[in-house]
């Protein structure tokens, strides 16, 4: 039942993963960008956060009210007032801004709230579970960040498929150049989606601040299981991201269970096999 358990919790842990990812997933689908600062911006979706409980006292899900129009909105002007004059032929100036961004972000942040290990209560519903068979139990704030991934994911597809918006944005991702040529702005274009994966990442970054501790360094760390996740599931997939994050989160379970130490060596180890076998991604993004 150990083993059980451990696969369990390691594709409720996939769900958090796969909000990590998802934002980075669609801005490579529709800029062929890559954010260095993704990491970083999940961070201080954590402080946004913390910063809403310090001032108002609510619940920490009832900021995801605010932090995620708040994330959504500095994404659309990061985007619009900056990035876009980075993006090019050339794949080096959103890597080095990017990169600045996040030292910025990352030294603000100290700053402001110290480097202390910072967590948000979310009292009971971080203690509640649900009785499943054999004595097994699922956490319900794991299954309701699980259940969040889900809605995400399928919500960004029924937009990206069944709007005239995500026409667009997924016509943008395969000729931007055709695509101005029909009258779209691309800048606008660009935001919007930035807005949109912006908007994702501050839900990641509420559910990071209950999940776990959080202080300005951890940045680089969820950039990093937010790329393998991508990377495993196939780039620009945003079902593929799921299901990356999910093998990623089991992985690190499994590992966890042979021993504690080798609980992020094993999401690695996972991440280096599948780029070895298939470098494209389990499930890569199909045109059309």
């Amino acid at each position: 039942m150990d083993w059980i358990n451990a696969i369990i919790q390691g594709v409720l842990l996939g769900g958090l993963y796969a909000l990590f990812a998802a934002g980075l997933s669609l801005m490579f689908g529709v800029m062929r960008f890559v954010n260095i600062a993704h990491g970083d911006f999940i961070v201080m979706g954590a402080y946004g956060a913390l910063l809403v409980v310090s001032l108002t006292g609510i619940h920490p899900l009832w900021t995801l009210v605010l932090v995620v129009p708040g994330m959504a909105a500095l994404g659309y002007l990061g985007q619009r007032l900056l990035l876009n004059r980075t993006l090019g032929d050339d794949i080096l100036p959103p890597l080095l801004v990017t990169f600045g961004f996040s030292i910025i972000i990352q030294n603000v942040l100290l700053e402001l709230f110290s480097a202390d290990s910072q967590k948000l209560q979310a009292g009971w519903i971080e203690t509640a579970s649900i009785p499943l068979a054999g004595g097994l139990s699922v956490g319900v704030m794991p299954l309701l960040i699980f259940a969040s991934a889900l809605a995400v994911i399928a919500g960004l597809q029924a937009f990206f498929y069944r709007t005239a918006l995500g026409r667009v944005l997924r016509a943008t991702s395969d000729d931007a150049d055709t695509v101005r040529l029909m009258g779209a702005d691309n800048a606008n274009v660009f935001a919007i989606a930035t807005a949109i994966a912006s908007a994702v990442v501050g839900i990641a970054g509420v559910y990071l601040a209950i999940r776990t501790n959080f202080d300005p360094a951890v940045g680089p760390a969820r950039l990093l299981y937010a790329f393998e996740a991508v990377i495993i599931g196939g780039l620009g997939n945003l079902w593929g991201t799921l299901a990356g994050g999910i093998i990623l989160g089991v992985s690190q379970a499994i590992g966890a269970q042979i021993d504690p130490g080798y609980q992020i060596l094993a999401g690695h180890l996972a991440f280096l096999i599948v780029l070895v076998l298939r470098p494209q991604g389990l499930f890569p993004k199909m045109k059309g």
